[in-house]
């Protein structure tokens, strides 16, 4: 046990304990040479009978979290190997777990839970978006905390593993009994990401009802027997995601995303109440037949005015003096009109993308909006869908937004929805729905190249991977689309190359193929980026650069692939996934 005011490693002074568990304890310590607060958490290596099994646990939750970069997550920072115990050095995490909100308070607020519900939806999208997938398989209310901004943080990794489809039934007694989905148990079968949709929707009956499913009745029931006045769409989310059959659960956790922010639409008051609009309606035309001829003139006027004052809303967004400033404008024009396209896109790509990042709350405050209903109890989503072709629109430049710019590596599961609905228009660009098409098959393969059918046969490959990959960087993109569009995408053609060539060399793809691959992207980058705006110069030569030093990487992992030299070239350091800010997969 560390000793309070002790120094390890010759910078952490250790302050204080913060918490313990069955086998480890965590110390609040502060680097006093940077004035930081870390957390270490220290795993004796003796007095437990199962250390295999702890230890292999350890070792898992700091590989993993390694090579984790997503802002719900903790960081490790350094990891000691003492002569009596392991040492983790990690993000220290201001707040409480949501099971100590539970024990003091009981049932939580129902807007809370589903934000709560939409956070950690993102996380776990997160993780089984990685390449092999990463289930987490322990996801309870002591597991996610609570920070003092209202957002939470995902801890504990210790029972995590990467998705291996040749594995038939992984797991015996990992997990926590009455959150655990019943194939974590007995051999019941391969974990996926549906077990952890499973664990989620447990969760999730616990913080709405207050009732804990690992006590008496040992029964997870309908949340309304518990308070009527809770959502019936929320109730039936719940219900989906805890099904015993992996295959009646919803199947990824965009489709549960999908849920938890239309959740209202699920409600049986909704649905009564579209019923009754409907009834009323042939009674309210003859009403309306009759008024027309009274209301056009005042239409016209109310017409005229509601154009001039959102013009005029996307006009003070323009000349804003802060990015808030400019987001309200451009959501006050959104709310006053939700049915013109413009205001969307303008939020979109001169708010939320201005810094070429598309944040975690800015993507929360496009849901929000998109959720919105005004007097008309319509969403302002529902208002623009009605402009097939600026919904088309717009919904290829969220899944670009989600894909590309996404904070920490992208957001695959949630742009591969977006781009469902761009690749099925027809009215887009026929470039654009085929890079719709292309862009959603290769989201797609992040979730499904290491998973397998009930025949035991993989779903995908990597050939099949390579094969879309390539095909996305043909022609000359700049011409097609825009230079800083043609320079992500050439970034991501060279990033999976350089990541994966064990995985194309074992799928048939010859060194050939990829070398000569990237000999195409690097000519591309001489001959097709031109800068036409010299105000954008620094930025397009800084991200040309960026993408010719991916280049020389990937050149050298495939030389190793290819000459047998190492077998885990792939956790090697290298390759800048992010060729807009340079953050490191």
């Amino acid at each position: 046990m560390l000793e309070i005011g002790s120094i390890v490693d010759g910078k952490y002074k250790i302050l204080n304990k913060i918490g313990q568990g069955g086998m480890s304890i965590v110390y609040l310590a502060m680097n006093e040479r940077a004035n930081k607060p870390w957390a270490i958490k220290e795993i004796r290596k003796d007095g437990v009978s199962n250390y295999e099994v702890v230890k292999q646990n350890l070792i898992a939750e700091t590989d993993i979290l390694k090579r984790l970069n997503h802002p719900n997550l903790p960081s490790i920072i350094d990891v000691i190997d003492c002569e009596d115990t392991f040492l983790i050095v990690m993000d220290y995490i201001e707040g409480k777990p949501l099971s100590e909100a539970l024990n003091r308070e009981g049932a939580q607020p129902q807007e809370k839970v589903i934000e709560w519900a939409k956070q950690i939806c993102d996380v776990l999208g997160y993780l089984h978006s990685r390449v092999p997938p990463i289930i987490y398989r322990d996801m309870k209310p002591s597991n996610v905390m609570l920070k003092p901004d209202g957002n939470i943080m995902i801890i504990d990794f210790g029972t995590a593993r990467e998705y291996k489809s040749a594995s038939l039934a992984d797991t015996t007694c990992l997990g926590t009994q009455g959150y655990a989905a019943p194939e974590q148990f007995g051999g019941q079968g391969q974990t996926d990401a549906r077990t952890d949709i499973y664990c989620l929707g447990a969760t999730l009956y616990h913080l709405i009802t207050g009732h804990n499913p690992c006590m008496p009745p040992y029964e997870m029931y309908p949340i309304r027997q518990w308070n009527p006045n809770l959502s019936s769409g929320l109730e039936e989310i719940i219900l989906k995601c805890t099904q015993k059959n992996p295959n009646d659960r919803y199947q990824s956790c965009a489709e549960l995303m999908y849920a938890l922010e239309h959740y209202g639409e699920l409600d049986h008051e909704y649905k009564v109440k579209q019923n009754r609009k409907w009834r009323t309606f042939l009674a309210t035309s003859i009403l309306t037949v009759v008024s027309l001829a009274v209301c056009v003139g005042f239409k016209v006027a109310e017409t005229s005015t509601t154009k001039s004052s959102y013009t005029q809303y996307l006009k003070n967004a323009v000349s804003a003096g802060t990015i808030e400033e400019r987001i309200e404008n451009y959501k006050s024009a959104i709310y006053l009109n939700p049915g013109e396209a413009q205001g969307y896109i303008d939020l979109l790509n001169k708010a939320f993308l201005d810094d070429d990042n598309f944040t975690q709350d800015e993507a929360a405050k496009m849901t929000e909006i998109l959720g919105y209903k005004g007097s008309g109890n319509r969403t302002c989503e529902s208002y623009l869908e009605a402009d097939k072709e600026a919904y088309d629109d717009f919904a290829f430049q969220m899944g670009l937004a989600y894909y590309y710019y996404y904070e920490g590596s992208g957001n695959q599961q949630m742009s591969q929805a977006w781009f469902d609905i761009a690749s099925a228009s027809d009215t887009l660009d026929s470039n654009k729905v085929e890079r719709a098409k292309r862009l959603g098959r290769i989201a797609g393969y992040y979730a499904n190249l290491h998973s397998s059918n009930k025949a035991g046969d993989s779903t995908t490959t990597y050939k099949d991977y390579w094969k879309d990959l390539t095909e996305l960087v043909s022609g000359n993109l700049v011409e097609m689309d825009n230079v800083k569009t043609a320079l992500v995408m050439y970034n991501e053609v060279v990033y999976q190359i350089g990541q994966n060539p064990l995985s194309f060399k074992a799928a048939g793809v010859t060194s050939e193929e990829l070398t000569a691959q990237l000999d195409k992207t690097q000519s591309r980058l001489e001959t097709d980026i031109i800068v036409l705006n010299e105000s954008d110069r620094t930025d397009i030569e800084n991200l040309k650069e960026k993408i010719l030093g991916n280049i020389d990487w990937a050149r050298t992992q495939v030389n190793i692939a290819y000459t047998d030299r190492g077998t885990d070239i792939n956790s090697k350091t290298g390759g800048t996934k992010d060729a807009g800010t340079g953050e490191n997969d």
